[in-house]
């Protein structure tokens, strides 16, 4: 069985709350750490999440 293309990251927030998303990202095409900036409830504000591996 072919391994698959798509894999699941979690997102975690760079202002240290210990919150965090959890999203898909294609392993084939986005080869570097994937960034964006989303909300975080714990901090009231935008932040930087950061890619880390699901354990």
């Amino acid at each position: 069985m072919a391994k698959a293309v798509t894999i699941k990251v979690k997102l975690v927030s760079s202002a240290d709350t210990g919150f965090y998303y959890v999203t898909k990202k294609n392993s084939r095409t986005m080869t570097d750490k994937l960034s964006k900036k989303k909300y975080d409830p714990i901090a009231k504000k935008h932040v930087e999440f950061r890619e880390s591996k699901i354990k």
